[in-house]
């Protein structure tokens, strides 16, 4: 795993992983991890290629796809790729009809897929599409793969395990307006669902995660010099959620923000409209 720095050896300690346990839960278990092929997917097939599991790898890119086929069947995963762009209708019934048609069925789904936009909401008059496209891939989506496979978990006692944000929890940001209402979107989908998949005997977690160091996050120049999680550790804590299934993950720092949200509230939207307007008034005055 990546060396932290020392704020980020602070902010995200190391997190306690049992391997004996988590080769027990799933042995003989087929997992569907999509956004796969890079980040914090391509990590989480890393760190189970040395269990006797079924892994289901979806992506778009093949080639990325292939190239983890063959190193992780080297080892004792079993490996099936299915390059598909979630947000194609035709792509995605595909995906499903091969879901339907796994001869063990299905014991767990990691939706991880995920987009993220940053961009003002006066540079995005004209660009609708990056609000219909991000909805797409965070929220319809999820919610089709899952309306299809709750069926193949039920059979199982399965597990689906949400990777979403922190951003859902906390007042919302300036620039992230596409982003966070879709992942929020989908957050309350599956927060709303959860008990009654729970009854059927499907276990559900939400991993809500920071600043996470993957390819998603180089567009933002901002954010190569903040505290950012590595894509290893967030496996370690997915993987832990598979032999736990416990219901939530969340930093232990996020109540304090959480608490900020709630009761500074008025004070953060005076702060952000001031800084907003400076920014403004500096660029009318180059």
């Amino acid at each position: 795993m990546p060396a932290y720095r020392f704020l980020e050896r602070f902010l995200f300690p190391p997190t306690l992983f049992n391997e004996r346990k988590l080769g027990r839960q799933l042995e003989g278990k087929t997992i569907l991890i999509t956004g796969a092929s890079s980040g914090i997917g391509e990590q989480l097939a890393y760190l189970l290629a040395d269990l006797k599991v079924h892994l289901i790898l979806v992506a778009r890119r093949e080639d990325r796809l292939a190239a983890m086929k063959g190193a992780i069947e080297m080892k004792a995963a079993q490996v099936s790729i299915y390059p598909a762009d979630l947000r194609n209708e035709e792509e995605m019934a595909g995906l499903l009809l091969f879901l339907h048609r796994l001869p063990d069925g299905l014991d767990i789904v990691v939706s991880n897929a995920g987009h993220s936009i940053k961009r003002s909401i006066h540079r995005s008059l004209d660009r609708y599409h990056d609000f219909t496209r991000t909805m797409a891939i965070n929220y319809s989506a999820p919610v089709q793969l899952l309306l299809s496979t709750i069926p193949l978990l039920e059979q199982k006692q399965g597990h689906i395990i949400n990777v979403s944000t922190i951003n859902v929890l906390l007042h919302p940001l300036p620039g992230w307006s596409a982003y966070q209402a879709s992942k929020a979107a989908f957050d309350t989908w599956f927060l709303s669902v959860a008990p009654e998949l729970n009854v059927t005997g499907i276990s559900t977690t939400s991993v809500y995660l920071p600043l996470v160091r993957t390819p998603m996050i180089v567009p933002t120049a901002s954010y190569q010099t903040l505290p950012a999680m590595s894509s290893q550790h967030v496996a370690r804590i997915i993987g832990k959620s598979m032999y736990t299934h416990k219901k939530t993950y969340k930093p232990w720092w996020l109540i304090f923000g959480q608490l900020t949200s709630i009761f500074f509230r008025k004070y953060i939207e005076v702060s952000m409209t001031r800084r907003l307007r400076k920014r403004r008034d500096s660029n009318e005055d180059l």
